[in-house]
This record gives C-alpha cells, sequence and structure tokens, in this order.
C-alpha cells in the first residue's frame, strides 16, 4: 500500500528519462515475462476474442446496442440468468493506447460476472485516428448517462477499465453530469494499469495517431485536474481501486500510485494494489478466471457479503 501523503519531489521524473527509455516505458509489449512481445499481444487478442465468443454464446445479452448517433457509439449488455433492472452493471472499457481494441474483443469478465449476479457492460468508442481524445471521453460518458437512464433502478454501475481505459474511466470522476440531465448512481472504479498524466506519451509514439497538444493533455489528464482541486467526491462511499501489475514498467507504477495519492488528498475513498507475478495484459485478461484475485476483490466491492 502507498503512503497517500508522501510528498512529490522536484520535476516530474519521466523528464529525466531519454526520449528512448520513454518510448520503452510506455510501451507495456516490451515488459512482458513469459512470452514475446507479439506473442503477449496474440495471446490477450485471443483470450479477449474467446472471452467474448462463449459470453455471447451462454448469456443472454444485448448486442450494438446504440447509446449515440456515431458508428462507434455502441455497447453489448450480457446478463445474469436472474434479468432484473435492480441489479449492480460493470461496465467496461477497453484499453489499447486509445487507437486499438474494440468491444467485440473485451467481454473478458462476461461470464465470471454475470454467473454472480452482475450485468456486464462492455463500451465501443472511437479510437484514433478517427476518433480525438476529447471525442472518446465524452463517449464514455454518455455511453454511462445511456446505461442509467435505460436501467434507472439498478443497484450501482461500477467502471472498470485497462490501460486506456482506465484513463478514460479516471476521467469520469471530472463530469458534468449536470449537462448530460442525469447523475449516474456510480458506486466504484476499477483502474487497471492506466495512465493519468498523459503529458509524458506526448513524446512517445502513441501521440502519432493522438496527435496530442500540451493542452489537449492537461485537459485530459485526471491527474492534473485532481492536484488542481476542481472536483471533490460526490458520494463519499464510492470506492476507486487503483491496480498495477507487478510486471508492469516503471512509468505504469507510477502513474497509478501518484494518482492512488492523489486520489486520498483528495478525499476520495481509494485503496492501491499492486497484482502479484502479472504484466501488462495477464493482469486483465485473467479476469476471465472466477478465482484470480482481481475478479474476487470487484464480487466483493460489489457484494461486500461475497
Amino acid at each position: 500500500m502507498g503512503d497517500p501523503d508522501e510528498p512529490r519531489k522536484g520535476e516530474a521524473p519521466w523528464k529525466t528519462i531519454s526520449k528512448e527509455e520513454l518510448e520503452r516505458q510506455y510501451t507495456p509489449s516490451r515488459w512482458v515475462v513469459r512470452l514475446g512481445a507479439e506473442e503477449a499481444l496474440r495471446t490477450y487478442s485471443q483470450i479477449g476474442n474467446e472471452a467474448t465468443k462463449t459470453a455471447r454464446a451462454t448469456r443472454r445479452s444485448l448486442l450494438n446496442v446504440h447509446y449515440g448517433d456515431g458508428e462507434a457509439e455502441k455497447l453489448d449488455i450480457y446478463f445474469p440468468e436472474k434479468v432484473s433492472e435492480a441489479l449492480p452493471f460493470c461496465v467496461f472499457l477497453h484499453g489499447g493506447n486509445w487507437q486499438s481494441g474494440s468491444k467485440d474483443a473485451s467481454a473478458f469478465m462476461g461470464n465470471p460476472l454475470t454467473a454472480q449476479g452482475v450485468t456486464v457492460v462492455v463500451v465501443g468508442y472511437a479510437i484514433a485516428p478517427k476518433g480525438t481524445l476529447d471525442q472518446m471521453v465524452d463517449q464514455v460518458a454518455r455511453s454511462i448517462v445511456f446505461v442509467q437512464k435505460r436501467y434507472p433502478h439498478n443497484e450501482g454501475l461500477y467502471l472498470c477499465g485497462h490501460s486506456a481505459g482506465a484513463h478514460l474511466a479516471a476521467m469520469m470522476l471530472l463530469a458534468n453530469w449536470t449537462k448530460h440531465g442525469v447523475t449516474p448512481n456510480l458506486k466504484g472504479f476499477f483502474l487497471v494499469s492506466g495512465i493519468y498524466d498523459l503529458e509524458p506519451i506526448m513524446h512517445t509514439s502513441v501521440n502519432d495517431p493522438l496527435l496530442l497538444t500540451l493542452e489537449d493533455a492537461q485537459r485530459n489528464s485526471p491527474q492534473r485536474l485532481l492536484e488542481a482541486g476542481l472536483t471533490q467526491p460526490v458520494d463519499p462511499a464510492c470506492h476507486i481501486l487503483v491496480t498495477v501489475g507487478q510486471h508492469d514498467s516503471p512509468e505504469f507504477h507510477r502513474q497509478s500510485r501518484e494518482f492512488y495519492q492523489t486520489l486520498c488528498r483528495a478525499g476520495w475513498k481509494a485503496s492501491f494494489k499492486e497484482v502479484h507475478d502479472v504484466d501488462h495484459f495477464e493482469i486483465i485478461w485473467k479476469l476471465t478466471q472466477p478465482d484470480y484475485v482481481l475478479t474476487q476483490i470487484i464480487l466483493k466491492t460489489i457484494f461486500p457479503e461475497f
């Protein structure tokens, strides 16, 4: 566990890293320990595809539900056996550096969570270069509003995001729900191996399709926005779990720990966990396993009696 009162010292650490090393730090496949980079990415994609196919074949679902007019503005909903509006919902936002990935290969948690009575929603959004980061943040907010309006008697919305998806989920802590005409019943956030200060990635190839300016990066960095005191917890009971894989890069570790510390200082109910012996991809695809530590943590957060 990190110390939320630990002071931030001097210049941002990433600014002392060479351009080549910064590129390496923000290329998660360079840090896998059991497989080669290409094989790790292939395995991650294969498991996501298989999990999604299984969920669609074995669970009642609503697929490609439009939450907006855009081509990518669709989501998939996977229901437990006993369908009720008064159920908790776990909304998943896939990763992929904001430029790859798809809801159609991201139902990792579909079966383990629906088996325990949680409705799972997997959200699509317009990845770069078609979509800008501002558009992605807006799309995610509108997808959550859509779920809340469609299922107003839900027992809580829990956001789970991986990597770029963790960033998009974290931005929902700062969303202006008033302009959407509804305040979602957000009860928890599971932020998995995310990036919360976007300025470093401006200096890597990740930014090639994103084309972020410094203003774009700052406007969409939850770390900076929380430090500036631009939001307060709406619901003191809303729990935020910040997790990172043991084998994630040092920069991913730093970003996760600093964001956790900032959440604590800002008054949020936050916790931090380094997941043992997993890399950036294993940490999320293992959500296909009911006994995986993160699956269990999610279920115990949703159902304290679990």
